[in-house]
């Protein structure tokens, strides 16, 4: 008598596991915090910085005739004088390349 008992049991329980599979798995979120439904999309603001273009130009010229004395400087270096300057002027140039390139990207 116990064990036709205890079969319908195991059996009904099982059913009823198998009858909901949304239970299983992962809770739901739970609510958001802001109630008053009133949802404002603001444009982000942006900062727009001023680019000089005249001063980015003189900047451009400053770096081409900079740049265009490191051949002599090297065919210096080749003979085996190192010009006072050489080592000046090649952080020079790469402090303005790189001021131009932030410019230029922002």
């Amino acid at each position: 008598m116990k064990s036709p008992v205890l079969l319908s049991i195991l059996l009904a329980f099982a059913l009823t596991s198998i009858a909901s599979p949304e239970q299983r798995g992962f809770p739901s979120p739970p609510n958001p915090m802001n109630t008053d439904n009133t949802t404002t999309t603001e444009p982000p603001v942006t900062i727009s910085r001023h680019v000089d273009l005249a001063a980015m130009q003189k900047e451009a010229d400053v770096l081409a005739q900079t740049a265009q004395t490191i051949p002599e400087d090297m065919a210096s270096v080749r003979k085996g004088m190192l010009p006072k300057d050489f080592v000046q002027k090649l952080k020079q140039i790469e402090k303005l390349s790189k001021h131009l390139r932030s410019q230029v990207s922002e």
